[in-house]
């Protein structure tokens, strides 16, 4: 089961990339699921930070690879 918060992660992020959200799980790489590379992915990065109100500094994104881990880093930066 998806909780709110990745599933709207998922959400988010696949319509940005026009990524289907229901063939994506919490436990799908980012840059798979949704064709992304490295900048784009930093662009997705400063859209969530502005829409969840957090700083999310690189060091915590390092091994955040799949949605749900994601959506831990957010968690815990208050989202």
């Amino acid at each position: 089961m998806t909780d709110a918060l990745t599933a709207d992660l998922i959400q988010r992020a696949s319509s940005r990339f026009g990524a289907d959200a229901k063939a994506i799980s919490p436990s799908d790489d980012l840059f798979d699921a949704l064709g992304i590379d490295s900048v784009q992915a930093m662009d997705l990065l400063t859209e969530l930070e502005d829409h969840f109100d957090v700083e999310i500094p690189d060091y915590e994104l390092q091994d955040a690879r799949t949605f749900a881990q994601l959506a831990e880093v957010l968690r815990r930066r208050g989202a």
